[in-house]
């Protein structure tokens, strides 16, 4: 995975200057000014008017990213959205509802042209992909694999979007609370994908926004899986999403021995380790905790 790695990603209304203030003081690595789910049709302009106006107001990014989620492609607000933002400079664009490869790759040729109009250093502004809002998204993840686009950082998967396309009442099992079949699939190929095409995967959102040991559990289970980061929609989900995508000192620890064994080692593919044995998977990942640390630490 290339680049740099967002534990949190917190939603924040385009057109609600109280929430909007409020971002900045949250935790959260990203805000993702949003100008599609959270904004009525009659305020799309006040939303753009705002949002590049906050932008603007904040250039110094290096504790929190903005991002800006614009409205589908398919539809005739997306283009207004992109001229409206970007004289802000925003570090990335989230695309929804996408159907395919396709539609990143449209937007990144979009983002060529709005880069070289606002003089901003070309290709800098990066795609967050909602990779499984449509029915036909789950059939083309493999579109994604043919010659990657260079913006695509990060790739997530909305359940609830899912559902209204399949026509589902529900995405969770009535009994064990799990995401049924179709949503377990959405998951696997948003991650898969990611991972192949070195973006960041990251986990959905968590609904019940008041419940944060389940956000904590269902982060923790993320993790396991192999998604690095999780998007918010409550300000208090920030914290508990932060701390579990945080290695812990005994993390930190194991993990710069097993790196540190290999560099005393070179040339080695395997080596032991506390009765252990080790091989380049276990260096990848020591590497791949070492660097959440150190971005932990960075962020204070």
């Amino acid at each position: 995975m290339s680049g740099e790695i967002i534990r949190s990603w917190l939603f924040v209304p385009g057109d609600s200057e109280r929430k909007m203030v409020k971002g900045p003081q949250n935790v959260a690595d990203a805000l993702i000014l949003d100008l599609e789910d959270s904004v009525s049709d009659d305020r799309q302009d006040i939303a753009r008017e705002m949002t590049c106006a906050f932008l603007q107001a904040h250039t110094d990014r290096d504790r929190q990213r903005l991002y800006v989620r614009i409205n589908p492609l398919d539809t005739p607000l997306s283009l207004p959205d992109l001229a409206a933002v970007m004289p802000g400079a925003p570090d990335g664009i989230v695309v929804p509802k996408v159907y395919s490869a396709a539609d990143v790759k449209r937007l990144s040729t979009m983002l060529d042209i709005l880069e070289v109009r606002e003089g901003i250093a070309a290709g800098s502004t990066k795609i967050c992909c909602v990779a499984t809002e449509t029915a036909a998204s789950l059939s083309t993840f493999h579109t994604y694999l043919d010659d990657p686009c260079p913006r695509l950082s990060a790739l997530t998967w909305g359940g609830e979007d899912l559902s209204a396309a399949l026509g589902a009442s529900t995405n969770r099992h009535p009994k064990t609370g799990e995401y049924d079949a179709p949503f377990q699939l959405a998951r696997t190929l948003c991650l898969s994908t990611a991972r192949a095409v070195g973006a960041q995967p990251v986990g959905v959102v968590y609904t019940d926004f008041r419940n944060n040991e389940g956000l904590r559990e269902e982060c923790l289970y993320d993790l396991r899986s192999g998604f690095i980061g999780k998007i918010a929609i409550h300000p208090g989900q920030s914290e508990v999403i932060n701390d579990a995508f945080t290695p812990s000192a005994e993390d930190i620890e194991y993990a710069q021995k097993v790196v540190d064994i290999f560099e005393q080692n070179p040339g080695l593919g395997t080596v032991g380790l506390d009765g252990k044995m080790l091989d380049m998977p276990h260096l990848k990942q020591a590497r791949n905790v070492l660097a959440m640390a150190e971005l932990a630490a960075a962020k204070g």
